[in-house]
């Protein structure tokens, strides 16, 4: 499979936190020739199921990235024009001038505007545009607006992936559409290599706004284990050295309370084992990822969590390299071809160490 092209369908659908349809049927295309069985739960994340080939009852692995995207809701309608509010984290500063997709009673393309300058007192134009004086016009007459919109309805971004130079690769949504590109490109690899544990891999919904998904998928699921995927911050000016991590140069391992540290050096051996390049990130707190949520599902998951660097996180122009998204999902697809039917058994605490 292709990864660019992959990343160009997923960065391009739409698919706003708790309206992830168009993106979940993409997922559910792209997935079905990898896998043995599909299905939705009842909140809408998308779990497709790769059978293992050991002794039954099989040990059960989850490998988690959402498919929710960050956006933008009509919260009111003056004279034709919308006015708005996030859905998620989206950050106002980068709004104005983009172009969007209306989703109200058919799909209608706008622009996300605001006063010119010109007009406004001194003191304004110096500072950020805040929500109330955004705007989103769609082109028509305010009562074919009246008729086509209504207050709820979901505004997405209108963004079509760039390739620069150096296999980078910019888009809306790389966060988390390249990790569930990551997980694709391993559930082909997989077909192709026996593997004993039973691979669930679940395309989350709603992360952006509580990591309902991974709650709901997890609690359903019962795996004896879990990775999750997302994106972490890349390397550019303004960020911190030691939060940030170079594109290009493999994906991150998280390091911290939230992932299990004996899971964590099995994910490193096997890394250094293929040669896959790799960074450890230090989350000493919340993760803020669904691994979060996964770990403590019912009794617990033994749980880790695999980042690609992201230079932009939460703008329309999410940057990435795509050789990190091509070895996250050679070194998922690695770990569970190699995993024993006994590894959980290699997971047991140490209590003699610990007292």
């Amino acid at each position: 499979m292709e990864t660019i092209p992959l990343l160009k369908q997923l960065s391009e659908a739409d698919g706003i936190s708790g309206s992830e349809g168009p993106v979940r049927d993409l997922v559910r295309q792209t997935w079905q020739p990898f896998v043995d069985d599909l299905q939705e739960d009842k909140l809408g994340s998308l779990i497709a199921l790769k059978r293992g080939t050991g002794p039954e009852p099989r040990p059960k692995l989850v490998l988690a990235a959402h498919m929710d995207e960050i956006g933008l809701m009509v919260t009111g309608i003056e004279q034709g024009f919308l006015r708005i509010t996030r859905v998620g984290g989206t950050d106002r500063r980068v709004l104005l001038g983009l172009e969007v997709i209306v989703h109200g009673q058919r799909d209608l393309p706008g622009v996300v505007a605001t006063r010119p300058p010109h007009v406004l007192p001194a003191p304004e134009r110096k500072k950020s545009v805040s929500w109330d004086r955004l705007f989103v016009d769609v082109g028509l007459p305010a009562e074919e607006v009246e008729r086509l919109v209504a207050v709820g309805d979901l505004i997405s971004i209108r963004r079509e992936m760039v390739e620069l130079q150096n296999r980078r690769v910019a888009g809306k949504a790389m966060d988390d559409r390249s990790c569930v590109a990551a997980v694709t490109l391993a559930l082909e690899q997989l077909t192709r290599v026996n593997h004993l544990w039973d691979v669930f891999a679940v395309a989350t919904v709603q992360e952006e706004t509580g990591l309902k998904g991974a709650i709901t998928s997890t609690y359903g699921l019962a795996p004896d284990l879990a990775i999750a995927l997302d994106v972490t911050f890349g390397k550019h000016p303004g960020v911190p050295d030691g939060e940030s991590f170079p594109l290009g140069e493999g994906p991150t391992i998280g390091l911290g309370p939230n992932f299990h540290p004996k899971f964590v050096d099995r994910l490193k051996k096997v890394a250094q084992a293929h040669e896959i390049p790799y960074h450890l990130e230090l989350c000493p707190g919340p993760s803020g990822t669904d691994a979060w949520a996964i770990q403590v599902s019912r009794e617990g998951v033994p749980t880790a969590l695999l980042g690609i660097p992201l230079r932009y996180m939460h703008q329309p122009v999410e940057t990435l390299a795509v050789q990190d998204v091509e070895r996250a999902g050679r070194l998922l697809a690695a770990f569970v071809a190699e995993l024993e039917s006994d590894f959980l058994s290699q997971l047991a605490w140490d209590t003699e160490e610990s007292e």
